[in-house]
């Protein structure tokens, strides 16, 4: 060894050195719950992830996650609340109310607010559903309705920190990181995590930052990455002008080469991701155009979606997420960022439901027709409901009670769990919380919550923190 490697080898390379060598396996049993050891000198781009094996059989491979930002209504989607209705404009009683957080509407005076749409009942089980969703009423007895969520954070940035993190604390890896790192990629030429924003012409767009993907903690290799449905879909992915494929394949290999013999001396899991990173972008070079180019789609799959190729709509990513569901990639997050109805919420939720009403519902038959939906988790939710109350003609924040939808992947169809209250406010019967959801999650991806962890600061965390239950009811 020279003396500048001598000198880059710290007491951590030497600890981690010496967990490598006699009794190596028996020690890190010990160590590890998952009870496996990886070495950070595996750079591949396919790894099998983490986890030595799964914990249980899994029913599903990956999962679609269509986050709804600004926190849709269950009142006029999925809750039908025929007594908040008779109560129109008559005070909300006290007693649901007393002590409770709320967001705008702290201290001033709180008006029962009727559903500003119809319900009817869809498909063979008769599910209630608001009529502003015609196509998702058709998937009705594929789809499990959930009415009886509840999170712990009223303002949307650290709501949508705690779905993606099972925590309000910046910082901590999403859903997508936890994921790939216990199970890996399928594919070597696309990222494991991928996430598409769209936004549209109705509420107010929500903005999201790049965190809500991060991989906090874990290596930076298990970050998710953004897709842009217009322009360049990942920026800097193209090759410089005047740099030839060869050229450029000779400077990823000379620096993949210095890259490893710094890792050899310092064993360092972020010269690990440097060096499976530089590879993908290599990649990701030819991968990306041909995903992101859909001309090879038969015109009948794009009217299902009503996708415009390009034009960065939610019905354009959800075509995009079907395409990166069959080339392998774990885990696909869509946000919708039209969602927060603070005021004028009858047309402005009629007009973001008919934004993702067809697309969400034609990713769902698209994937069935496929047989890809028996192994395909989707889940539509928000980061928390709407109050009862009126704000004006609109409703505040709400995280007491509030609804989703989910199918495929193990999910029971054709069902709808839990309730919230006779006026919407508390969910009362089969509470969910969001680590229950995270727990659901993983087992239905073949892993214990519990034993999906990672050590950091002297603890060893996990998604679900140090609670959730899987939501047996909900399994088919």
């Amino acid at each position: 060894m020279n003396h500048a490697a001598h000198l880059s080898t710290t007491r951590r390379t030497f600890l981690g050195r010496a967990a490598t060598g006699i009794g190596a396996a028996a020690l890190a049993t010990l160590l590890n719950p998952m009870g496996g050891y990886a070495s950070t000198k595996d750079v591949s781009l396919k790894t099998r992830g983490m986890l030595p094996s799964l914990h249980h059989a899994p029913k599903a491979k990956r999962v679609i996650f269509l986050t709804m930002a600004g926190g849709p209504s269950h009142l006029e989607t999925l809750d039908y609340k025929p007594k908040l209705a008779e109560m129109h404009g008559q005070p909300m009683p006290e007693s649901f109310t007393k002590g409770q957080p709320i967001a705008q509407l702290q201290g001033q005076k709180l008006t029962c607010f009727a559903p500003q749409h119809p319900f009817k009942r869809y498909g063979e089980s008769g599910q209630m559903i608001a009529e502003i969703f015609p196509h998702i009423g058709g998937i009705a007895d594929d789809i499990c309705i959930v009415n009886s969520l509840r999170t712990q954070a009223i303002n949307h940035d650290p709501a949508h920190t705690f779905f993606n993190t099972g925590s309000t604390i910046s910082g901590r890896p999403a859903m997508g990181s936890w994921l790939t790192y216990g199970l890996g990629q399928e594919t070597d030429n696309l990222p494991g995590f991928c996430v598409l924003t769209s936004t549209g012409r109705f509420g107010q767009a929500q903005p999201i930052a790049s965190r809500q993907w991060h991989s906090g903690f874990l290596p930076s290799r298990y970050q998710g990455v953004e897709l842009r449905s217009k322009g360049d879909p990942v920026l800097y992915v193209n090759r410089p002008m005047g740099v030839s494929l060869e050229q450029q394949a000779d400077v990823v290999d000379a620096v993949e080469q210095l890259n490893r013999k710094t890792n050899e001396v310092v064993d360092d899991p972020e010269i690990a991701t440097r060096i499976a990173q530089y590879e993908l972008a290599f990649k990701m070079q030819t991968s990306i155009p041909e995903l992101m180019d859909t001309s090879d789609e038969p015109k009948h799959i794009l009217d299902l979606y009503g996708a415009q190729p390009g034009d960065g709509s939610f019905a354009s990513n959800c075509l995009l997420a079907r395409r990166l569901a069959e080339r392998g990639v774990r885990f696909i997050q869509l946000y919708h960022r039209d969602w927060d109805h603070h005021g004028g919420i009858k047309d402005q939720i009629a007009g973001t439901a008919k934004e993702v009403d067809q697309a969400a519902a034609a990713l769902v038959t698209d994937l069935k027709q496929r047989d890809m939906l028996k192994d395909t988790l989707i889940v539509w939710t928000g980061e928390f409901g709407r109050t009862p109350m009126a704000q004006g003609n609109g409703r505040d924040h709400h995280i007491k009670g509030f609804s989703m939808w989910c199918c495929g992947g193990g999910i029971k169809g054709g069902i709808t769990y839990g309730a919230t209250d006779e006026l919407g406010y508390n969910a009362v019967t089969d509470i969910v919380e969001i680590h229950d959801l995270h727990a659901t999650l993983l087992h239905l991806l073949g892993i214990d919550h519990e034993r999906l962890t990672y050590r950091y600061q002297g603890r060893d965390f996990r998604l679900t923190d140090v609670s959730g239950h899987v939501v047996e009811k909900i399994l088919a």
